[in-house]
């Protein structure tokens, strides 16, 4: 007996562009918050992720 496989991809094309536009957006929204935070508001931040990862910070 004999089977045959048949396999599917899907093509998903991005344009540069739009790859691009995205990845501005994400930056520019990083910054932006980051630079209208409080310091002891990323200090905090930092800090409760270094504990979450249980990485010694002290």
């Amino acid at each position: 007996m004999m089977t045959t496989q048949v396999q599917t991809q899907a093509a998903v094309q991005t344009s540069p562009l739009a790859a691009i536009t995205v990845v501005f957006l994400a930056g520019a929204a990083l910054l932006f918050a980051a630079g209208f935070a409080q310091a002891t508001v990323l200090h905090d931040a930092a800090h409760d992720t270094r504990h979450a990862m249980a990485f010694p910070c002290h």
